[in-house]
């Protein structure tokens, strides 16, 4: 019987995974980073169907910093598709993120971690479908962040909140060359549900009810 991985020992692994991801994010952003938002762009709106999304629907996506993925966009063509559009926000004495409206073009404020975030006015919204960002992710849908828990604590509340119906999707948005063989995982890191890249979308091998047991 193999002796189980030890929590000091995984995170060990995950610094070590996160420098060799940081650097093999800014090659492909360097080579790829325009024509991958593209490409991302026309792969989602032709496989909304698949993701059970249409007309009406909320998805939540990000505000790109450093070398993430720009779904931008995407964020503009699904707008123009009828869905309504969010980003997510940092809201003091509070622990996940809270999304709210936004419509490509208006306004932002400064937000943490050198990001942008719809001011304290705009709508609050309960998304379908949450755009997230990620340094990497394997094809069971475990994803490496950048350490400090924000979306997976955001997306355990949410879980908790929708009682196991499936909603919110999570779809790692990423460049190819970030989905790679294993990415080390404990207990509070949140599967995601799909992997979109510049290449395709790929439903994670991971279920739900891996969350359960």
């Amino acid at each position: 019987m193999s002796a189980e991985i030890q929590p000091a020992a995984i995170n060990e692994q995950k610094r070590a995974l996160r420098k060799r991801m940081r650097a093999m994010r800014l090659v492909a952003e360097q080579k790829e980073g325009p024509d991958a938002a593209l490409a991302v762009a026309r792969l989602a709106l032709a496989r909304l169907d698949d993701l059970g999304l249409a007309s009406g629907a909320v998805v939540a996506g990000y505000w790109p910093i450093s070398t993430e993925l720009d779904v931008r966009p995407l964020l503009a063509r699904l707008e123009s598709a009828g869905i309504a559009c969010a980003l997510p926000a940092i809201k003091e004495g509070c622990d996940v993120l809270v999304f709210r409206r936004w419509r490509p073009g208006e306004d932002l404020l400064p937000g943490v971690f050198e990001t942008r975030q719809p001011p304290p006015e705009a709508q609050p919204v309960d998304p379908d479908a949450l755009l997230v960002p990620l340094l990497a992710v394997d094809e069971r849908g475990t994803r490496l962040g950048h350490g400090r828990g924000w979306y997976d604590r955001t997306l355990a509340a949410l879980r908790r909140g929708c009682g196991g119906s499936g909603r919110p999707l999570a779809i790692g948005v990423c460049f190819a060359s970030q989905v790679i063989g294993n990415v080390p995982c404990d207990a509070l890191d949140q599967p995601i549900d799909w992997i979109l890249t510049g290449e395709g979308l790929m439903r994670c091998e991971r279920s739900r009810a891996d969350l359960e047991r």
